[in-house]
This record gives structure tokens, C-alpha cells and sequence, in this order.
């Protein structure tokens, strides 16, 4: 006989945003049921944000002998033993695993339930031999890799982000399909461990970004060696002779092969809906994600869903800030938006990309031509210069009365930069706070008040400044 649980939550997945509901729930003292059938802590400390952040951290240690004769210090060519690089993605994977373990969420009085879960029906979720019939579900399964209908793809063996970090030696050339941010960042990483690595991209490479800001980073990896194949379609994948991966490709009326050693699926994400009995749960869904309103609630009001399950933007911050929203709003009755033009994001290649709010193009439709564009490079600025970080820039959008729209960054530290960008837009501030704060000297900081002196610049040419200067020097 099934064992019952009725707790004030029941959360399927165990990835970030899942745990994050729970942290918080225990936290306020609500019951919680946790149902995951896999890894605690999903994707992004598995297979996702931590390994492949841990990879590029070794990438750019490779890379120093490229750089160092800048600043006058000469180093050999690095020996990159891939079994230690394998050894140290994992360390990091297992040193931040106890945060997210079942150890852990059970100490903290939730009840943890390791089988899949399926709805059987609206109010009720079944997992292995436990029912549970929650006043409230919150379902965080997150995506998966989206695998491409390629002809002859199930004929070779490929990789995606859930396999790609379990190598412990060197591909000799790795074939990547996807130029968005996994792929790319995985490019310019593994061409500075010693590999060769070619990208075919059908569209523009990293395209939900910039192209301005994305063609700084462009430069940057395809001087590394990464060969981009933009703008260039897959047409089949068949074993190569003599062994490998041979792939046709077509770009206009160009066709021809691309053999590698190593092939990487890094086409987009599919989110994991599967055999979750949404129908029987009435809870509305397509193959791109769960439909939820403003407050992330589903079709059916006792279930919510946040994170990559939805299809929107699919960001390991984006599913922490959803998961406090669905607490808020489940626990306390708090009305709750789900506001996703404060939410900054980045890829991190070298250099950075991140983004926060709207682009040029989105101000351009929105407001025609009511707005500015304030660019400020990083060659301006002093600890770029001494750090020969000079390729780079910050492009802020800023409405003609000063409010900050949007801020984009290509550069060292983009990501980080970024954020003072998007406190300004979560709390409505105009280009003239960016005046208001004093960044030590010499910081990349100090890019946030130039580009804000930026939006004044052209109301120095106002004839009234120059009549109020001429008076001032009247006085005594």
C-alpha cells in the first residue's frame, strides 16, 4: 500500500530551483516533499554552470603562454594532462554537492523522495511507492539537451553538456553543432587546452546578444583558433573512413565534409516535461515548456512551474529568482510578477558577454528614436590599459529622460560588471545615478560613470551652459 504524504509543498526536481523553493519553504517553516529521480542538484552543478565554468577556469590557465609576453614574463607551452582537468571539474562538482545534497534538505525537515513523479491526476503525484497530495506542487525539472532530427546522427557516438565533461583525454578535433552560448564557450575552452575545434552554426553565432558586443568576442575566439562556421546548415553525420565523425555541411551552394574526432550536440534545450502527466494534471504545455501566467501559476492553480521547464529564459538566477517569487506567493498569498526585463544574463567566453534589459533593436521598436545609445570602451579606461584588456566596451540604453533601459558589456568581467546595471533598471534609476557613486581608482568600475557622463555629453553644447559660465565668472 502506497505510503501518503500531505505536505503544505510538494516540489518535483532537484536542481536549483526546486532546491531553492524548498531552502526557503523549511525556512518558514512550511512542509515540503522533494521528488527527484535523478542527481541533486540538476544541470547546472552536474553538467551545466559548474563543470563547464571549471573548464574555462583551466582553459584560461592553458592560455597564459599566449598573453604573458605582454607584461614581459615568458612561459613554455603548457602539457595539459586531460585526466587532471577531468579531476579538477569534478572536485569542484563534489566540493559544492553537499550544499545540495539529500543530507542536507532532509536536516532541514524536508522529506526527500529519490523515483520519478507523475501526476495521476490533479490534485494527487505519484513517486515509486509514495503518494503525495500537496496543497501546493511546484514542478523545477529543467531542460535537457534538444538532440536535432540529423540524418545518420544515431549512427556515430556524440556528446552533449551530460557527457562532454566525463573526458579525460584531448579530442583531437572537436566538431561542435551550435554557436549559442554552451557552444561557444566550450569552443574557445577546449581550442586552448590543445584541442582543434571547428563550430557550425546555422544563423549568426551567439545571436540572441548584440552583434556590436558579440563581434568583440568573435575576434577574440576565432584568434584563438576556433574555426566558425557561420550561417552554414547540417545536412548529415555518418562515421568517417579510417574512423571519426565525418559531417556535411551546406552554406548557400557550398557543400562539403567536416571530419573530426569528437562530435558535440550543442543545439539548444528541450525542457523536461516528459512522463510527468501534465494531461492528467490539466496542466497546459507544448514542446516548448509549461504555459504559466505573470505568477507562474499553470493552468491548473494548484501547480506551479519555474525555471527551464517554462521555455523562457533559462538561467540558474532566473530559476533562484522564480523559486522566491512561487514561496511568496504559495506560502504567504503575496501577489507576484514574474518581471523578466530586470534579469541580467552572460556567456562566458573571453571575453565576457552579459546583458541586462534591452537591446538597441528592443528600444528602437518600442520607443523609435526616443531614446540614446551611450558607448564607453574599455580602451578608456585605466585598469583595462594596465591589465591589456582593452578589447572591450559597455553600450548602455538610456530613454531621452534619462532612465536606463538596458546595458549590455563585451570585456574582462562583463558578468560582474553587469550587475551594478541591473540594480539601476530593477529599481528605476537614470543615468544620473551612475554620477552619484565614487569608484575607487583605477577599477573597471569606474566604465558605469563614464558611460553616464555619456548621457550629458551632448547637453554641453546647450548655448545656455556657456551664459551661465560666463556669469558665474562675473562674481566675485
Amino acid at each position: 500500500m502506497a505510503e501518503i504524504f500531505t505536505p503544505d509543498l510538494c516540489i518535483i526536481g532537484g536542481g536549483s530551483a526546486g532546491l531553492t523553493v524548498a531552502a526557503a519553504a523549511r525556512a518558514f517553516g512550511a512542509s515540503v516533499v522533494l521528488v527527484e529521480k535523478g542527481a541533486m542538484g540538476g544541470d547546472c552543478l552536474n553538467t551545466g554552470c559548474v563543470p563547464s565554468k571549471a573548464l574555462i577556469a583551466a582553459s584560461r590557465h592553458a592560455n597564459t603562454h599566449n598573453v604573458s609576453a605582454l607584461y614581459g614574463v615568458r612561459y613554455a607551452a603548457p602539457k595539459v594532462d586531460f585526466g587532471l582537468v577531468h579531476k579538477h571539474v569534478h572536485d569542484v562538482i563534489d566540493s559544492i554537492a553537499p550544499h545540495d545534497s539529500v543530507e542536507r534538505f532532509e536536516a532541514l525537515g524536508a522529506k526527500v523522495v529519490k523515483a520519478h513523479g507523475k501526476f495521476i491526476n490533479a490534485r494527487t503525484l505519484e513517486a515509486g511507492e509514495t503518494r503525495i497530495e500537496a496543497r501546493r506542487f511546484v514542478i523545477a525539472t529543467g531542460s535537457s539537451a534538444a538532440i536535432p532530427p540529423i540524418p545518420g546522427l544515431d549512427s556515430v557516438p556524440f556528446l552533449t553538456n551530460e557527457t562532454v565533461f566525463d573526458l579525460t583525454e584531448k579530442p583531437g578535433h572537436l566538431i561542435i553543432i551550435g554557436g549559442g552560448p554552451i557552444g561557444m564557450e566550450l569552443a574557445q575552452a577546449y581550442q586552448r587546452l590543445g584541442a582543434r575545434v571547428t563550430v557550425i552554426e546555422m544563423q549568426d553565432p551567439l545571436s540572441k546578444d548584440d552583434p556590436e558586443l558579440t563581434a568583440i568576442a568573435l575576434r577574440r575566439i576565432e584568434d584563438d583558433g576556433v574555426v566558425v562556421r557561420a550561417n552554414t546548415g547540417v545536412t548529415g553525420v555518418a562515421p568517417a573512413d579510417g574512423g571519426g565523425i565525418a559531417v556535411t555541411v551546406e552554406a548557400g551552394e557550398l557543400r562539403e565534409t567536416v571530419t573530426g574526432t569528437h562530435l558535440l550536440i550543442a543545439a539548444g534545450r528541450a525542457p523536461g516535461i516528459g512522463d510527468l502527466g501534465l494531461t492528467e494534471a490539466r496542466v497546459k504545455h507544448d514542446k516548448r515548456g509549461i504555459a504559466v501566467n505573470a505568477g507562474l501559476r499553470t493552468s491548473n492553480r494548484r501547480i506551479y512551474a519555474i525555471g527551464d521547464v517554462t521555455g523562457g529564459l533559462q538561467f540558474t538566477h532566473v530559476a533562484g529568482y522564480q523559486a522566491g517569487l512561487v514561496v511568496r506567493n504559495a506560502l504567504f498569498g503575496l501577489p507576484v510578477k514574474n518581471d523578466t526585463s530586470i534579469i541580467p544574463w552572460a556567456t562566458y567566453t573571453d571575453p565576457e558577454i552579459a546583458n541586462v534589459g534591452m537591446t538597441e533593436k528592443d528600444a528602437r521598436e518600442k520607443y523609435g528614436d526616443k531614446f540614446k545609445v551611450l558607448r564607453w570602451s574599455y580602451a578608456e579606461n585605466d585598469r583595462a590599459r594596465a591589465e591589456r584588456e582593452t578589447s572591450g566596451m559597455v553600450k548602455m540604453i538610456a530613454h531621452r529622460n534619462g532612465k536606463i533601459l538596458g546595458c549590455g558589456i563585451v570585456g574582462a568581467h562583463a558578468g560582474e560588471l553587469i550587475s551594478l546595471f541591473a540594480f539601476a533598471i530593477a529599481n528605476g534609476l537614470k543615468a544620473g545615478s551612475l554620477l552619484k557613486f565614487v569608484a575607487p581608482y583605477p577599477t573597471l568600475s569606474e566604465l558605469a560613470k563614464r558611460v553616464g557622463v555619456e548621457f550629458y555629453h551632448d547637453k554641453l553644447d546647450n548655448p545656455w551652459i556657456g551664459r551661465w559660465t560666463r556669469l558665474i565668472r562675473l562674481l566675485p
